[in-house]
């Protein structure tokens, strides 16, 4: 097993399964062809073709108003299992990220239309007479996804209405108990990207990378319930654990090899690294800068 394993495990895609989802004739998400049969009987909300899924003509315009016409379009495929773990959170719908929204939509249903979600990672690390080291979370066993995996010090999706760095302190006091001032200290290091199919769907992922440096004595202590338990690891146990095994999240272990790029641990002579380098940027987004 080798590094570009994990990055290769974010990287599984079969185009052909998947039609467009279409909002006002704008290209916003993916959704696969069996799902979107799922959809047809909402006509009033959705439009299903052999070329797309988009919303229908009739349904309304009003960000809000369509927010309410889609949840209760897929509140049925809850009740009947289609949409497992719906969470009550509403996450943005938007061509790209910084893109007007165009309405909101359930948390579990994100990756059932592709949509481009947002997230926070924080890598937390010491430096101690011994080397760095990283703090490494497990997450809880009744977890949705990904259950008992290792985690970063501090992760979680951005809901909408909140700003990236709103998001990190939130989760930062939620799970680990940092307070701000403590979190408030976290660098900002870049964004890793990603998309590959999942049980619970296309995950078309942006993660906003934080590096916190921490002195010795602050301990985190999870407060919501999603980690069981925190580790203070040597960085070359870190190291082997994601370059040999797949204990952590999939895309946790994108973030840890990231921060080993970044900080020269995995240097340019790997045989793999500029395939890293490019794995771990693979989502292709549209923006209003440069062209691509």
């Amino acid at each position: 097993m080798s590094f570009i394993d994990r990055v290769r495990a974010c990287a599984v895609f079969n185009p052909p399964a998947y039609l467009p989802f279409r909002v006002d004739g704008i290209d916003v998400g993916l959704v696969a062809r069996d799902f979107a049969q799922a959809l047809a009987p909402a006509a009033d909300v959705f439009t299903v073709s052999a070329e797309a899924v988009a919303l229908s003509p009739s349904a309304p315009a009003d960000p809000r108003a369509r927010t309410e016409a889609v949840a209760g379009a897929l509140r049925p495929l809850a009740e009947a299992g289609l949409l497992p773990g719906w969470r009550d959170e509403p996450y943005e719908v938007a061509a790209h990220p910084g893109a007007p929204v165009l309405f909101t939509m359930e948390r579990a249903a994100v990756p059932k239309f592709g949509i481009v979600a947002a997230g926070i990672h924080v890598n937390g690390f010491v430096r101690t007479p011994q080397g760095l080291q990283m703090w490494i979370g497990r997450r809880a066993l009744d977890k949705a996804n990904s259950p008992g995996k290792l985690d970063q010090l501090v992760g979680g999706g951005k809901p909408a209405g909140m700003s990236v760095r709103e998001t990190l302190l939130k989760e930062s006091e939620e799970e680990a108990d940092l307070p701000s001032a403590v979190a408030g200290r976290a660098v900002p290091v870049g964004a890793v990207t990603y998309r590959t199919e999942r049980s619970e769907g296309l995950r078309r992922d942006v993660l906003y990378v934080f590096d916190l440096e921490l002195p010795e004595d602050v301990v985190p202590r999870n407060t919501d319930g999603e980690i069981s338990e925190f580790y203070l690891w040597p960085l070359e146990r870190v190291i082997e654990t994601v370059r040999e095994t797949d204990e952590f999240k999939f895309n946790c272990a994108l973030i840890v090899v990231d921060f080993l790029i970044r900080h020269g641990y995995i240097g340019h002579d790997e045989p793999d690294y500029l395939d890293l380098v490019h794995g771990l940027r693979s989502l292709a987004l549209p923006s209003s800068g440069l062209p691509r």
